[in-house]
């Protein structure tokens, strides 16, 4: 739980909502990936609500088969805008909301990515934030000039040394490196520019970074990654962490493992934040939360559905489709491993179809979904925040923008009359509203 015992919030605004047939709903603009206009105006009722953040989510290139074929074609995450050049457009338009997005270390230099956030804390006064990720997917890895993706080591081994390469050409100049006396005509003052000269196994980077100390000192840094090498990495420099658990009991065993790791790095509890992702569905009532999830299932095209099941059930487009799933001896099945096994075994207790099970499936990307009235839905989270399981939420709405306007009418009311969140700003930097600590200028390897 938070020092201030206030829960963080931000917002992921990526394609046009969480669920798969988002861009079917009347409500929807079903161009909006592509309109700044779309992020703009949700962006600014997130900022109107007071959210800590908003966050992009990203990938270097459409990473999804056609199989069953037929249902690619039929998916809307293959259209979208680059998020750091969003980012810098938002910085502009809007005022006190954080502005993180992902960007790869993988397919990415690491003066290029110093640059950008940089850029952008630079634009907005204090407000950037880098989700810092791997790329897994060899449809990436063919974008790129490889015809298969870097094995997981050497992804998670080049990663560690990308960070610290961007730290510390972030930390090439000192806060008050810059004079610009006109009447002596000194513009910097020598002594606190530092040069990184970083020579390492995957990197050589001279330095220093062309632009001054940032209004944050340095950019937030997210991450996301619940893997052994992923903890690792976000132990050492990471603090915020999106986790994406299901149930009280991962949860807290997810939080005390990472908090847990933090000393050895001569870190303390509350200089990271973890902040799991939920999917709400919230009314004035139960029955009408429900609706609305049940509208947004109903959209869901079979091909997407079967789509959903593919991974762990291989091609079931030759079975009825309203008929039953079949068992994993009968099925042509792709992967016969415990989470198609799980998947079969709810089908059967169930009883449910090819159909209902594809569209559970489908309906929200993996994230954990809650439906409910705000009371049910801040339950829940409070729940979590007060039992060592989450510092806040990466709330990830059905739709956009409409699923923004739930919250700001029904949750966050309901949160805020709990003391549990904010009425009004705190600072005017992502990093003072988020409660962290400042970044003090420290020199990390090189010479100046």
């Amino acid at each position: 739980m938070t020092k201030d015992g206030k829960l963080r919030l931000g917002l992921s605004m990526r394609y046009l909502g969480y669920h798969v047939a988002a861009w079917r709903h009347p409500s929807v603009p079903a161009d909006g990936a592509l309109s700044f206009e779309h992020f703009l105006n949700t962006a600014r009722k997130a900022e109107a609500a007071h959210f800590d953040m908003i966050f992009f989510a990203d990938g270097l290139g459409i990473r999804a088969n056609d199989n069953p074929k037929g249902s690619l074609a039929r998916d809307m995450r293959n259209a979208e805008l680059e998020p750091l050049t969003l980012l810098a457009a938002l910085a502009a338009t809007t005022r006190n909301i954080g502005l993180v997005a992902t960007a790869s270390t993988t397919y990415n230099e690491p003066f290029h990515i110093a640059r950008k956030y940089a850029s952008i804390d630079h634009i907005s006064g204090g407000r950037a934030g880098w989700n810092v990720v791997t790329s897994w997917s060899d449809e990436e890895a063919q974008n790129f000039s490889r015809t298969e993706n870097l094995a997981y080591a050497d992804r998670y081994e080049r990663a560690d040394e990308f960070v610290n390469v961007v730290r510390s050409l972030w930390n090439s100049w000192e806060d008050d490196a810059f004079v610009r006396d006109k009447d002596s005509g000194l513009f910097y003052d020598e002594a606190k520019l530092h040069t990184p000269n970083h020579k390492g196994k995957h990197f050589q980077v001279r330095g220093p970074l062309n632009s001054a100390r940032t209004p944050q000192g340095q950019p937030v840094i997210v991450q996301a990654g619940a893997s052994e090498a992923g903890r690792r990495l976000a132990a050492r420099c990471a603090e915020v962490v999106y986790s994406n658990s299901h149930d009280l009991s991962s949860a807290q065993a997810y939080y005390a493992d990472l908090k847990g790791r933090l000393a050895a790095h001569g870190r303390q509890p509350d200089d990271l934040l973890i902040m799991p992702g939920i999917a709400p569905f919230v009314a004035a009532t139960r029955e009408e939360a429900r609706d609305k999830y049940e509208e947004l299932q109903a959209l869901i095209h079979p091909l997407s559905g079967l789509a959903a099941l593919y991974g762990q059930l291989g091609d079931l487009s030759a079975y009825p489709l309203d008929g039953p799933v079949p068992d994993l001896n009968t099925a042509n099945t792709k992967n016969i491993g415990s989470i198609a096994q799980n998947l079969v075994e709810v089908a059967h207790a169930e009883n449910l179809s090819i159909r209902q099970l594809g569209q559970r499936v489908a309906s929200t990307f993996g994230v954990r979904l809650l439906i409910g009235t705000a009371a049910d839905v801040a339950d829940e989270m409070e729940h979590w925040f007060r039992n060592d399981a989450a510092d806040g939420f990466n709330i990830c709405p059905p739709i956009l923008p409409t699923g923004m306007d739930d919250m700001s009418d029904f949750l966050v009311p309901e949160l805020r009359r709990r003391g549990l969140f904010r009425s009004r700003y705190e600072g005017t930097t992502l990093r003072a509203n988020l409660g962290l600590a400042p970044s003090v200028f420290q020199r990390i390897g090189g010479a100046s």
